[in-house]
């Protein structure tokens, strides 16, 4: 079936912001978000909500098209996300990295298997484990908790 190419939305930090003029004179603007995915557009007034949005979370809606054998992804909108909405920007309360932490640091007895290690666990052995166990819970954070229970 042919069709529109389907919107997307999702809830992302925007690391950086660039544009580029193209050899038609145009302006393309580069959006990146903090998991290294670019965002492409050539509508101004998108790109430069974009910018306003740099180092803090955004709403975005975007698409993917496939154009000369690339997979471009085409940003249609951005605003704020509902955790800023109210408070004119992040907190660690609501960042996906910093809450999948602390809940990776509260179940390191779990992790570790034991509340009352017989020695001192290193650093970077503490960190080996909890470190898959974080990445998970802040993937399960940004995906808005929606995973199939198998």
């Amino acid at each position: 079936m042919i069709g529109y190419p389907r919107s997307v939305e999702a809830d992302v930090r925007i690391e950086k912001v660039e544009q580029h003029k193209t050899r038609s004179g145009n302006t393309r603007y580069v959006v990146r978000d903090d998991q290294g995915r670019e965002y492409t557009t050539f509508r101004p007034p998108i790109g430069q909500e974009a910018a306003k949005f740099e180092g803090r979370r955004a709403h975005i809606e975007f698409h993917e098209q496939e154009r000369d054998g690339f997979q471009n992804v085409y940003l249609d909108a951005i605003s704020a996300a509902p955790d800023n909405a109210d408070s004119g920007g992040g907190s660690s309360d609501t960042d996906p990295d910093e809450a999948a932490w602390r809940t990776a640091v509260e179940a390191a007895p779990w992790v570790l298997g034991t509340n009352e290690p017989d020695h001192e666990v290193p650093p970077e052995e503490l960190y080996e484990k909890l470190e898959p166990f974080k990445r998970l819970v802040a993937e399960d954070i940004r995906e808005g908790g929606d995973r199939d229970d198998e």
